[in-house]
């Protein structure tokens, strides 16, 4: 068998926190699976290959989360252990502010803008949103996805 890069040696109440997560239904898949390979890497006898076999995925996954179990040995909590790393991309150029003027806005009646509807459509709040210039420019794609991620439901067009 050939040697492993990262040998991981679990304590009793790791492995018992792994176990807890896998057994529960609310863990995301790609927890779990993370869960299970640093599981069946703990004190391991066989090759990665072969436990990524038995997972149906690629050994470079199985390198992948015991190199970042081991990294992370400073996170006491498994479950953030686990978790993927920031993702790199362009910040967001809206700010925080931005956002709730946004939300003010879309709890607003659009009459009150002179706006010949009773409820905003993603587009109409668009246009409105650009219009006071709350941002210079935005999708309706992304206020309709932020409005969802609020759980803001009122967006339905309606013509009063």
């Amino acid at each position: 068998m050939r040697q492993v890069k990262y040998k991981i040696n679990l304590q009793p109440e790791q492995k018992e926190t792994l176990e807890k997560l896998l057994k529960k239904q609310s863990t995301p898949q790609n927890i779990a699976r993370r869960a299970k390979i640093i599981l069946l890497t703990n004190n391991a006898k066989e090759s990665y290959t072969s436990i990524a076999s038995t997972l149906g995925i690629g050994s470079c996954d199985i390198t992948k989360w015991t190199k970042r179990w081991i990294e992370r040995s400073d996170i006491k909590d498994n479950l953030e252990r686990l978790q993927d790393n920031p993702r790199s991309g362009r910040p967001s150029g809206i700010t925080p502010e931005q956002w709730c003027q946004i939300m003010a806005l879309a709890c607003e009646k659009p009459e009150n803008h002179g706006v010949p509807l009773t409820n905003w459509s993603h587009s109409t709040l668009t246009r409105e949103i650009i219009k006071q210039g709350i941002v210079e420019t935005i999708s309706q794609s992304h206020v309709g996805d932020f409005l969802k991620k609020q759980n803001y439901n009122h967006t339905e067009v309606s013509i009063g």
